[in-house]
This record gives C-alpha cells, sequence and structure tokens, in this order.
C-alpha cells in the first residue's frame, strides 16, 4: 500500500503533480495558505479562478499551477469550524480531501501535497482535522489500492508537524 508522507515547510514552494489549496468559496485568494498560493503562482491563477465561479464547502476544483513548482493546483474549501456541528465538521472536511484525491486521480496525477484544510482563519481544532485528514487519506488509499498515489500533509510549523506525526502514527 501506499504511504501518507509529512513535511514541513512552504507548500508553495514544494513540487509535486498538485498541491492543495485551502481555499476560501469565492478562489479568488485570501489569506493564509490560499494568499501564498496566489501570490506565488501569479496574476494567471486568478484568471483562472475567476472562471471556476466558486467552489462550495466540501467540493474541489483544479487550475493549472503556473509559477508553483507543482504543476496543478486543487482548491477546496473546507467547513468554518463554528457554523456546523461536529458531525457536519467532520463529513465536510472529509470531503475536501476525497474530492481533491478524486479529482487527483481524474487528471491522473500521482503526487499530491495538502496543506492542512480550515485550522487556520476557519479555526477547525488541529488535532481533530488532522484525524480527520489522516483517517481520510487511509481509506482512499485502501479504497484505491492499485492507483499509485503518493499523498504528502505539508505543516507549516513545527506544532503542526507534530500532531501529524501523532496522528500518522496512529494509523499505521
Amino acid at each position: 500500500m501506499a504511504e501518507i508522507k509529512i513535511v514541513q515547510g512552504d507548500i508553495t514552494k514544494m513540487k509535486a503533480d498538485a498541491i492543495v489549496n485551502a481555499a476560501n468559496k469565492s478562489l479568488l485568494g485570501g489569506g493564509g495558505v490560499d494568499g501564498a498560493i496566489h501570490a506565488a503562482a501569479g496574476p494567471e491563477l486568478l484568471e483562472e479562478c475567476r472562471a471556476l465561479h466558486g467552489c462550495e464547502t466540501g467540493e474541489a476544483k483544479i487550475t493549472k499551477g503556473y509559477n508553483l513548482p507543482a504543476k496543478y493546483i486543487i482548491h477546496t474549501v473546507g467547513p468554518i469550524y463554528r457554523f456546523h456541528d461536529q458531525a457536519e465538521n467532520k463529513r465536510l472536511l472529509s470531503n475536501c480531501y476525497n474530492n481533491s484525491l478524486n479529482l487527483a486521480k481524474k487528471y491522473d496525477l500521482h503526487s499530491i501535497i495538502f496543506s492542512s484544510i480550515s485550522t487556520g482563519v476557519y479555526a477547525y481544532p488541529a488535532e481533530q482535522a488532522a484525524e480527520v485528514a489522516f483517517s481520510t487519506a487511509k481509506k482512499w488509499l485502501l479504497d484505491h489500492p492499485d492507483y499509485e498515489m503518493e499523498i504528502t500533509m505539508c505543516a507549516f510549523d513545527h506544532q503542526m508537524y507534530r500532531i501529524f506525526t501523532q496522528e500518522l502514527a496512529k494509523i499505521n
């Protein structure tokens, strides 16, 4: 079975078939990782995103990577934690990972790097979000045993890296 890996660093500098942007519903850029990805990719990304007419929570859309080392950017909109009950938050966040992975497979992509979806301004508790991320990714790999997919979870800081490491140990 394919493995799930962890890295710490700046997702905009990482090479993969696709990186996953924790976007807002407009897909037109914002703060945090979303703003960093838009800034690093260049103005063509904003032009392409305008043509996508937004994205609903839990869904995913794909664009070119433009000036990034990644070939593509998969944009997904995580839940705003305070807007939903715990079960709905978990379902929506799991959909972000599943739909991103399914879109990558549809485009015949074999390496994907996820940012920590919804844990910034959307205030999803990091430990709970990591549990959803890793369990969903592992289930996706088990459900697609004949598809080569390298999944990497990117932690921006040491605290998230520690949380990811603990979660990875639980699923292995």
